[in-house]
C-alpha cells in the first residue's frame, strides 16, 4: 500500500479549521509544524503558555496523508471551501509502504555521551561493551539521549555523582537520568513523574539495565532530601517547583535544572537564588543547564 502526502502553508488562525476539514475529507493523518523548521528562522515553541496564541508560528506547514487513489485537487478545493480560505500552493509526494518498525528504529542509533557513557537502544549491539551502556527503549516517555538537554544532564551527572550518593530525578520521563546515576555509582535513586505511562516505561528500562530505582508518582512522599537533584522539564514548571526542589536537596547538595532556553535562564536562576548558589553550567543548541549548590 502507498499514500499521498499533501503539504502547504497556512496562517496560524487557519490551522484549526483546515485541520478539521482535512480529517472530514478523509485524511488519514494531519501534522502541523514550523514551516521554517531546520533553518535559522526556526522558532522554538512549547505548550506551556496561557493560550493558543502562545504556540503560533509565523509560518505553519500542514501535512496531510491521503490514500493513493485520492483526487487531491478536488479534495483540497472542498477542504478550503469548508475552512473558508483560498486554495494555497501545495505539494504532493508519494509515500511508499515500508517496514515502519525498522524505519522508526533507524532514528535511534546508539548515542555516545562521553568516552565511557553510551545510550544504546535495545535493538542495537553496544559499540563499546566495556563502557557504561544504558540500554533504553525509546517510547512514550521523554528521554532517549538525543536531545541536548538530556545529554547535558547526563554529562553533569557523570561529573558530580560519587559512590554512595543519593539522587532524585524530578520529571524522570524514561528514567534515563536516574538509571545513569545508579550506573555511575549512586547508592540510591528516586525518579518522580506525573505521567503514569512514563513511570511504567521507566520501571521497564530500570529492569533492562539491572538497576534498582524507586520510580513514583509526584504526589507520593519522597522521603529525605537527596545529595543530588536533577530536573529536566521546562522553564515555567521549574519556576513553580523551586520551593519543592529546594526541600528535596540536602544542605550542600547539588542541583541541575534543564529544559531551559537561553532567554529563560535568568528567570529560572532568580527563582532558585534564595536557596542555591546557582548559575549557567553549560549551553548547547540554545538550551541551558543551570547548576548549583544548596545553601
Amino acid at each position: 500500500m502507498s499514500w499521498l502526502s499533501v503539504s502547504f502553508e497556512v496562517a496560524y488562525s487557519e490551522v484549526e479549521a483546515i485541520s478539521d476539514a482535512l480529517f472530514e475529507a478523509g485524511a488519514l493523518a494531519v501534522d502541523v509544524e514550523d514551516a521554517a523548521a531546520g533553518t535559522a528562522a526556526e522558532e522554538a515553541q512549547f505548550d506551556e503558555g496561557s493560550g493558543p496564541g502562545d504556540r503560533a508560528w509565523r509560518r505553519n506547514c500542514i501535512r496531510a496523508l491521503f490514500a493513493a487513489e485520492s483526487d487531491v485537487p478536488a479534495l483540497l478545493a472542498g477542504v478550503c471551501r469548508s475552512a473558508g480560505m483560498d486554495l494555497p500552493d501545495y505539494r504532493v509526494q508519494a509515500v511508499a509502504d515500508q517496514d515502519w518498525v525498522r524505519a522508526t528504529q533507524a532514528q535511534f542509533p546508539p548515542v555516545q555521551i562521553s568516552r565511557r557513557l553510551w545510550i544504546v537502544p535495545t535493538w542495537h549491539t553496544a559499540p563499546d561493551p566495556s563502557a557504561l551502556n544504558i540500554v533504553l527503549d525509546p517510547g512514550l516517555a521523554f528521554g532517549t539521549g538525543t536531545h541536548p538537554t538530556t545529554r547535558m544532564c547526563l554529562s553533569w551527572l557523570e561529573r558530580v555523582v560519587i559512590r554512595g550518593a543519593s539522587v532524585i530525578d524530578y520529571g524522570c520521563g524514561s528514567g534515563i537520568l536516574a538509571i545513569a546515576a545508579m550506573k555511575l555509582g549512586a547508592a540510591s535513586a528516586v525518579g518522580i513523574d506525573i505521567d503514569e505511562q512514563a513511570l511504567l516505561a521507566a520501571r521497564g528500562n530500570a529492569i533492562q539495565n539491572r538497576v534498582e530505582v524507586d520510580f513514583r508518582a509526584a504526589a507520593a512522599p519522597t522521603g529525605r532530601a537527596a545529595d543530588i537533584v536533577v530536573a529536566n522539564i521546562l522553564s515555567r514548571p521549574l519556576v513553580v517547583l523551586a520551593p519543592l526542589l529546594a526541600t528535596l536537596t540536602a544542605t550542600g547538595g547539588r542541583i541541575a535544572l534543564a529544559g531551559i532556553l537561553a532567554s529563560q535562564a535568568a528567570e529560572v536562576g532568580a527563582a532558585y537564588g534564595q536557596w542555591f548558589d546557582i548559575g549557567t553550567e553549560c549551553e548547547a543548541e540554545n538550551w541551558v543547564l543551570l547548576a548549583g549548590t544548596r545553601k
